[in-house]
């Protein structure tokens, strides 16, 4: 019989609203069988939190955020760490890392580094972080330091903003990486340098905390004053999840056509995208409602005729990989106007399970949620094929068993050794 060993999870932070796909995962994974503990980079600044979070039996611990705010805590571990056999290895890292990203962040995860192997969790052998940016630099530093084994997901912004000198060197020092889209897993695999220890695994949706929606939808098109159709998008307000064009885009519409917009999530530029649409004269349309535990978004795809999202690639290369809103949805059998970018087409293809439109183009973004809009029969097969897609290829119990496979299957290779 397998035993399964304690893991200790590095977070960037936790919990976060905008994080389910991880709180999900955590809980799958206590539910498989296996102990943890959670270290996390940052405290959370979420004033909400998921029920999810509080099924999650694990104790969770912070680091030093800013490495001068407990300054006396630091210090301790550096000195409690100074014999370790794996410091020098991971300070000479540092350096050669340093001396290519030279900034105070790089000697913040040092320092973090080694808090967490100087306070190390009774009992833990192994070390899994989510993020291959800096999580991953600080679970490195902290692998060497302690000799303890550590592995790694990466998901979207975080493989894309990072040098490729960087992740290269990460795959090489990770036991194995693994990340929710192909796209991501191409970008990966030809850095790992052969090494094969990148695996592709879909995050996917518990689908019992998403169960099928049977209740009618109304056949909204567009053409009743008193009747809107109700377009939702949920996500933070920030440039990658291009609410600009969806704005634009809404104002494009002929202005007989009836329509609400419903916007759910936190972010920096609901102010200026507040400002936006009543410069565009849509603002009386447009309901903000800020963010929201996840029942409350469940009840709202539930309510609306329609998805959008018009997610770009920044000017640093920050992008999305797929988000789960876009796999929320479709389990709900909602239609979603979104784009192209990244692995959205990984789960949709224009007129057959959703309409897609290339990114930053308000016009065609337009003509496709008119199209949405005014054909309700459209929406329901379009939606009908997503929720199905979805239900077939997106449980996240799968992504369980391929964590579970990964985890065993290295703990057999080291005990064989």
């Amino acid at each position: 019989m397998q035993r399964n060993r304690k893991i200790t999870v590095l977070l960037k932070g936790y919990p976060r609203l905008s994080e389910t796909f991880i709180a999900q995962e955590l809980l799958g994974l206590e539910k498989a069988g296996f102990e943890l503990e959670l270290v996390s980079m940052r405290r959370p600044t979420d004033k909400k939190r998921h029920a999810v979070n509080d099924e999650i039996r694990a104790p969770v611990h912070y680091l030093p955020e800013y490495l001068h705010e407990e300054p006396l805590r630091v210090l301790k571990a550096l000195w409690a760490v100074r014999s370790a056999p794996g410091l020098r290895d991971a300070a000479r890292q540092f350096w050669r890392d340093l001396m290519r990203d030279f900034s105070r962040n790089r000697f913040r995860r040092f320092g973090q580094a080694a808090v967490l192997a100087a306070e190390w969790p009774k009992g833990s052998e192994w070390l899994h972080v989510h993020f291959i940016h800096t999580p991953a630099s600080v679970a490195s530093y902290t692998s060497q330091i302690n000799g303890i084994p550590w592995t790694v997901s990466a998901h979207a912004k975080d493989i894309w903003t990072s040098a490729d000198w960087d992740l290269s060197e990460k795959l090489q020092r990770a036991d194995w990486v693994v990340t929710c889209t192909g796209v991501g897993f191409d970008k990966l695999n030809n850095l790992a340098d052969g090494r094969g220890n990148v695996n592709l695994s879909y995050h996917g949706l518990d689908l019992e905390r998403f169960p099928r929606f049977d209740g009618p939808r109304p056949a909204r098109n567009g053409l009743d004053a008193a009747d809107p159709v109700e377009i939702l998008s949920v996500g933070r307000a920030v440039k990658k999840k291009g609410y600009d064009t969806i704005l634009e885009a809404l104002a494009r519409l002929p202005e007989a056509l009836n329509w609400r917009f419903t916007h759910i999530g936190g972010g920096g530029e609901l102010a200026t995208l507040k400002t936006f649409a009543q410069e565009r004269g849509i603002d009386d349309r447009i309901t903000w409602k800020g963010s929201m535990s996840q029942q409350d978004v469940l009840a709202h795809y539930r309510k609306s005729d329609l998805f959008t999202l018009a997610c770009r690639i920044t000017a640093d290369g920050d992008r999305d990989g797929l988000p789960n809103v876009l796999v929320e949805a479709a389990s709900q059998g909602l239609v979603a106007v979104t784009t192209t970018v990244s692995a959205i087409s990984e789960l949709f293809h224009d007129r057959d399970n959703a309409l897609l439109v290339e990114t930053d183009n308000a016009d065609k973004l337009s003509a496709a949620l008119e199209l949405a809009i005014c054909d309700p029969s459209l929406r329901e097969t379009l939606g009908t094929a997503a929720e199905a897609r979805v239900r077939r290829d997106f449980d996240y119990h799968n992504s369980i068993r391929d964590l579970d496979r990964l985890f065993h299957a290295s703990w057999a290779k080291r005990e064989m050794a």
